[in-house]
């Protein structure tokens, strides 16, 4: 893979131009992607920004984002050969930030569940997991830095976990999200693809204009506490190994770690996610449902017919569960620093015939606090799996750190 933080360093010491480091992505991705299928459409040729401190890092957007440089298709046919006039605000950040758009990688329709031809690097006959399939599988394979996907579900933490890169999902509305097709506006999360957890920090820092989101020279041991989610049901054995692995290697680094029991309300929260997830979508994509339904995807329109029966009630109860979780859990916070739990049930799921299952990931992006996923462990195969470092709403410096520790204590053993 290549690391921004790597990039940085050599572009800083004049070791390596802005120039040479936008087109060693263009040669890797000229070498990979016929075979993984990342990008839905690049840039031939690419220029290097005169400053910034993200000048020089070749960028992927996930292509429900719009870009006035490059179509914006969303995985459907509905959209084929939509061009926006317009970037949308985090593609107006990376740039500002001295960035390089160099494609838009695949996307699920919609960002639902609909696969996507992309690979998975690790293993081409595994999935890269959805619905932000083309920003993982494009980080993993060494073709770029840096990458942007969305999170409704779970979909920047899972195909982070399958292919073995770090990610964040930021706190809710740390990135906005105004020029990114909605499907859940209570729930969709702009977040980031990087080697490792600094180069996650670095890019999110330098988009935010936030400093304080860098990684502190000196790394603090923190409380851990270990949630297993039980109420999402249990793990494959791959996903057990990763989360075990991970305590181990966090206790023997010298960080404090617990089991954590969570609060009945916040079980409940996770069943809410489905209720407030799919009544929205109902709403956000009403005239593609209405107007476009033949041309829908398969398994998004069957989720949508599935789902027409969701009341204002019902979703009005399922927001008054959320909110009652996001105060609990909040308590929680009061006794461990960040929690680390699964970010997949297992690795990868076989074949392409699904993105993998978000059971993990879901009740998170509902409570709107930081998840960064580590990866942990190899399985059969040579398939990754990842853990997710989670901390309270607000605390994404922390999250940071927290999962650069659990990264190091990974390393060392």
């Amino acid at each position: 893979m290549i690391s921004l933080a790597d990039l940085q360093r050599r572009i800083d010491a004049g070791d390596l131009s802005p120039h040479a480091a936008i087109a060693q992505s263009l040669e890797a991705i000229g070498a990979q992607d016929r075979t993984i299928g990342a990008f839905v459409c690049r840039a031939e040729h690419v220029h290097a920004a005169s400053a910034g401190p993200l000048c020089g890092i070749a960028v992927g957007i996930k292509d429900i984002m719009d870009t006035v440089d490059f179509p914006t298709e969303m995985g459907s046919p509905i959209y084929r050969g939509f061009r926006p006039r317009g970037d949308a605000a985090v593609v107006m950040m990376l740039k500002q930030a001295g960035a390089s758009i160099i494609g838009k990688t695949t996307t699920t329709a919609f960002a639902s569940v609909d696969p996507t031809p992309t690979l998975n690097p690790r293993n081409h006959g595994h999935t890269p997991g959805g619905s932000s399939s083309g920003s993982a599988a494009a980080v993993a394979a060494g073709m770029i830095p840096l990458a942007l996907g969305t999170q409704t579900g779970g979909s920047v933490i899972r195909p982070a976990s399958f292919c073995g890169v770090a990610a964040i999902k930021p706190s809710y509305r740390l990135l906005p999200t105004v020029g990114v097709k909605c499907y859940s506006w209570t729930l969709d999360t702009v977040g980031l693809f990087a080697a490792g957890v600094d180069d996650v920090a670095r890019g999110l820092a330098a988009m935010t204009g936030r400093p304080e989101l860098l990684l502190p020279p000196s790394i603090p041991t923190p409380r851990i506490g270990v949630v297993t989610q039980d109420f999402a049901g249990r793990p494959e054995a791959a996903g057990g190994e990763a989360l075990r692995i991970a305590t181990k290697a966090a206790e023997r680094a010298g960080a404090s770690v617990r089991a954590l029991a969570l609060p009945e309300i916040i079980a409940e929260a996770w069943q809410a996610h489905s209720v407030i997830q799919e009544f929205e979508a109902h709403q956000a994509l009403a005239w593609e449902y209405r107007e476009n339904y033949e041309a829908m995807a398969p398994l998004l329109r069957a989720r949508l017919d599935e789902s027409r029966g969701l009341t204002p009630a019902a979703y009005d109860e399922a927001m008054g569960v959320a909110s009652r979780a996001r105060h609990a859990l909040a308590k929680v916070f009061e006794e461990v620093d960040v929690l680390l739990t699964l970010s997949a049930p297992g690795a990868a799921p076989q074949g392409l015939g699904s993105t993998g299952d978000a059971r993990y990931n879901r009740l998170w992006t509902l409570m709107g606090v930081p998840c960064v996923n580590v990866p942990a462990h190899i399985a059969d195969g040579g398939l990754p799996v990842g853990v997710q470092v989670i901390a309270r709403y607000g605390a994404d410096a922390a999250a940071l750190t927290a999962a650069r520790f659990v990264e190091g204590a990974l390393m060392r053993q």
